[in-house]
């Protein structure tokens, strides 16, 4: 038996999350079985679709019950192995959830190379985020040179992707971002043509004299003030790719939103293609993903950036600071030492 800590979903929140809502427990694991992997867990990724999971509500994916390992993706090392073609000492990436070791089925594993960039990255640029990017941009959006693009949250783990695979298209990039050290990062280097901080209350003023010829695409991680700052801008079969919407995940925000038949309007007007996706609909095009952008973050023309807690009990902290838009770039976990 191999003893183990996890963070339990202790209760469900009630509005914005709190420290209550997570329980650290130890337990014991058995042997893994035919086909499964005994791991430890390295680096544990936080997300914001994580708020989400809390809930029990009906969703593209089933809520985490109350006292069940919170849902997460991790970079591991293999203990032991019962599955052909893993061996102990490798490194994978797959669902162990908020945990230090877990028994997992091999199939649900990817190996990581170490030698394209360091591990941690299989869960930021070179993992589901950048992936979403790469997807978002080029089937959802089918963004084009000369074209102006607007990407919230500019310099998250998507967005910061999303801003340099744009300007690398040729196309006109304007960030927004959380206060001015963000959007300096979005413009010094990620190359964003400008950056808005959606703090700002003349945020709709600033948005509009950024985009005097319109916005042809708009990629959506946040709702809230941003949204509607770029929903009046958006030209003629214009484009918007619905990735998140974190502001209003917990609630607040939604009494004094844009109301619907606004909204609904200018989508019928101007003739909007407006798509929400989920990542997993999109495992078909990793390799192409990893073909473009793996090389890229090797020879540093794709940059990004890491915020790191330390230690598996401190994950609620960093995930209730997330949500605030606390962290820089990819938030990260580290619960074990990498070998």
């Amino acid at each position: 038996m191999t003893q183990y800590q996890r963070i339990a979903l202790a209760s469900r929140p009630k509005g914005v999350p709190t420290a209550a809502n997570f329980r650290l427990e130890t337990a014991d694991l058995p042997a893994p079985g035919p086909g499964q992997l005994l791991v430890r867990s390295i680096w544990l990724s936080l997300d914001p679709y994580m708020r989400g999971r809390m809930d029990d509500v009906k969703s593209y994916a089933e809520p985490v019950p109350i006292g069940g390992t919170m849902e997460g993706e991790v970079v591991a090392e293999v203990l032991t192995s019962n599955a052909e073609g893993f061996a102990s000492g490798e490194i994978v990436v797959g669902r162990v959830g908020w945990a230090s070791h877990g028994i997992v089925k091999a199939k649900e594993f990817r190996k990581v190379d170490p030698g394209l960039a360091p591990i941690s990255t299989a869960l930021g640029v070179l993992g589901m985020p950048g992936h979403t990017a790469f997807v978002g941009l080029n089937d959802i959006l089918q963004g084009q040179g000369g074209e102006t693009i607007v990407v919230s949250a500019a310099t998250g783990a998507v967005g910061s992707v999303v801003g340099q695979l744009a300007k690398r298209k040729g196309m006109r990039t304007i960030g927004v971002a959380g206060g001015a050290e963000k959007c300096a990062y979005a413009v010094e280097n990620l190359g964003y043509d400008a950056c808005l901080d959606h703090h700002d209350p003349d945020l709709a003023a600033e948005m509009k004299a950024l985009t005097p010829q319109g916005v042809d695409c708009y990629y959506e991680n946040v709702g809230g003030k941003t949204l509607e700052s770029v929903l009046p801008r958006m030209n003629t079969f214009g484009r918007i790719a619905i990735c998140g919407m974190i502001a209003w995940y917990s609630g607040k925000g939604t009494e004094e939103a844009m109301r619907l038949p606004a909204a609904w309007r200018m989508i019928l007007t101007r003739r909007l293609r407006v798509q929400g996706f989920i990542i997993f609909d999109h495992a078909n095009r990793r390799p192409d993903f990893l073909a473009e952008v793996g090389p890229l973050v090797k020879s540093g023309d794709i940059h990004y950036r890491e915020t790191r807690a330390e230690g598996l009990e401190n994950a609620p902290a960093a995930f209730l600071q997330l949500l605030e838009g606390g962290n820089f770039g990819k938030q990260l976990v580290r619960v074990g030492p990498d070998p």
